[in-house]
C-alpha cells in the first residue's frame, strides 16, 4: 500500500515537472514568434515610410460610429418611467494628398455628426425626434511650392461650418499665403502672416471678419493597427482678439479584426464670437445686453466613442 502511495506521488510530480516544463517551452515559442512578427512589423513599416515619400495621390479614410437604443416599461426607479432614447454619431476623416518634387497638394475633410432623442411615452407633447447635438465639418486645401525638402511657399483655404443646423450662419472661410513646414511625411505646419477670416452669418449678428495670421499644424499617423489624426486650426485677428479662434480636433482609431476596431474622437475650441452670439439669441431682453466684455466665453468640447472603420 505504500508502496503504491509512493508511486502516486512520483508519476505526479513527473507529470507536474513535465507539463511546467512545456508550459515553460510554449511561452519561449510564443516570444519568439512575437520578436519575429515585431521584426517583419518594422520592415513593413519601413518599407511604408518609403512608399509614403514617392510621388503620386495618397488617397486614405478612416472613421468612427457610435450609438445605443434604449426602451423602458413602468421603471418607475427613474423619473421618465416610459420612454424610448436614442443616440447615434459618427465621424470621418479623409484626404487626398498629391505630393511631387517640387511641389504638393493636400485636401483634407473631418466630419462629426451626432444625433440624440427622448420620447417621454407618458408626455403626448414632448419631441420624440431625433436632435443635433454635434455638428462639424471642415474642409481645406493647401497647395504648396517647395523651396527645399522641408519649407514651401504655400497658399492655403479653410471652410468651418455646420451642416445639419444653421448651415453656414455663421460659415467660417480663410484665405492665405505664408510658408508650410513639412518636416516628415506625417507632420505639416501652416505658417500664413497674411489671412483673411472671412465670416458669413445672417441678420444682426456680432460677427465680423477680419485681417489676420493663420497657423495649422495637421499630424496624419499610421502606426500599426493605430490611426491618429490630430489637427489644430488657430486664426489671430490683427484688428480684435474678440475675432481670434481656434479649434482642435483629435481621431483615435484602432484595427481589432479587419477593417473593424475601436474609434475615439475628441474637440476644443475657443470662438468668443460663438460665445457672445448665443448668449444674445437666449437673452430674455431684461438686465445688460450680452457683449464682448460682460459674457464668458467658456471652452467648447465635445467627445464621440464607438466602432471604427478604415476605409
Amino acid at each position: 500500500m505504500l508502496k503504491k502511495l509512493l508511486l502516486s506521488v512520483l508519476l505526479i510530480t513527473v507529470f507536474s515537472f513535465s507539463f511546467s516544463q512545456t508550459k515553460e517551452e510554449l511561452l519561449a515559442q510564443k516570444a519568439e514568434k512575437k520578436a519575429e512578427v515585431d521584426k517583419y512589423q518594422a520592415q513593413a513599416d519601413s518599407i511604408q515610410a518609403i512608399i509614403d515619400a514617392l510621388p503620386g495621390w495618397r488617397i486614405g479614410a478612416f472613421g468612427t460610429i457610435g450609438g445605443s437604443l434604449s426602451n423602458f416599461n413602468n421603471w418607475y426607479a427613474q423619473g421618465t418611467p416610459n420612454n424610448e432614447a436614442g443616440n447615434i454619431g459618427f465621424t470621418v476623416n479623409a484626404y487626398a494628398n498629391k505630393i511631387e518634387d517640387k511641389y504638393f497638394w493636400k485636401n483634407a475633410l473631418t466630419l462629426n455628426l451626432n444625433w440624440v432623442k427622448l420620447d417621454d411615452k407618458d408626455d403626448p407633447n414632448d419631441d420624440d425626434s431625433f436632435r443635433s447635438t454635434t455638428d462639424v465639418f471642415n474642409i481645406s486645401s493647401l497647395y504648396g511650392y517647395r523651396l527645399s525638402k522641408s519649407w514651401a511657399l504655400s497658399t492655403f483655404g479653410e471652410y468651418r461650418s455646420t451642416i445639419i443646423d444653421n448651415f453656414n450662419d455663421p460659415g467660417y472661410l480663410d484665405l492665405g499665403v505664408g510658408l508650410t513646414w513639412t518636416p516628415n511625411a506625417d507632420l505639416t505646419v501652416v505658417i500664413h502672416p497674411l489671412n483673411y477670416n472671412f465670416v458669413f452669418s445672417s441678420g444682426d449678428t456680432v460677427f465680423d471678419s477680419s485681417l489676420g495670421a493663420k497657423i495649422v499644424a495637421d499630424y496624419t499617423k499610421t502606426i500599426g493597427k493605430l490611426n491618429i489624426k490630430s489637427n489644430l486650426s488657430l486664426f489671430q485677428s490683427y484688428e480684435d482678439a474678440n475675432l481670434s479662434n481656434w479649434t482642435w480636433t483629435n481621431s483615435f482609431g484602432y484595427t481589432l479584426w479587419k477593417n473593424i476596431g475601436l474609434g475615439f474622437d475628441f474637440g476644443l475650441r475657443d470662438n468668443n464670437q460663438e460665445a457672445v452670439n448665443f448668449a444674445l439669441d437666449n437673452w430674455d431682453g431684461t438686465g445688460t445686453e450680452p457683449n464682448f466684455d460682460n459674457v464668458d466665453n467658456k471652452l467648447q468640447s465635445f467627445w464621440t466613442f464607438g466602432l471604427s472603420y478604415k476605409f
